[in-house]
């Protein structure tokens, strides 16, 4: 179950990482595309909403404060979905039926971050797992072992 678990989160996080660059790339067309959805301040939108998918990516794929990071894409996905994907008013019915997939693939995307909020931290081949556990940190101070410095 760890190797499922690692190569899910990895698929996972890599797609937001992966859509989060693709901001950032191509920051122009998706800022007007993003105006003419109605999105105020496209141009800082678009490159911040970037740099939020690529934290929380990089944060599901390594393990680093993963809930943070399921909390960035949270974050990222709930607005953008009901802003940028109102399906149920497009006049259009090509631009209905592709909104319309968009939202319900964020709505599943949504779904999936929240299911990942049920594991427990540190997740399992993770920087957070690697890293020492506060708790058996010691400072070393006139060659005392102290639990933590004094305030």
């Amino acid at each position: 179950m760890r190797a499922l678990h690692v190569l899910g989160r990895t698929i996972f996080g890599s797609y937001f990482v992966y859509n989060g660059i693709n901001h950032l790339v191509h920051e122009r067309m998706l800022s007007q595309y993003a105006a003419a959805k109605g999105v105020s301040n496209a141009d800082v939108a678009v490159p911040a909403s970037g740099a939020l998918l690529i934290t929380g990516g990089l944060s599901l794929v390594t393990g680093f404060q993963p809930r943070r990071g399921l909390l960035a894409i949270i974050g990222f996905l709930v607005p953008v979905t009901l802003e940028m994907h109102r399906f149920w008013a497009a006049d259009d019915p090509a631009q209905r039926s592709a909104d319309q997939v968009n939202f319900l693939k964020n709505v599943a995307l949504i779904g999936a971050a929240l299911a990942l909020f049920g594991i427990d931290e540190p997740w399992p081949v993770s920087v957070d797992e690697a890293r020492p556990n506060r708790e058996d940190m010691y400072v070393h101070l006139g060659g005392r072992e102290m639990p933590a410095l004094p305030a």
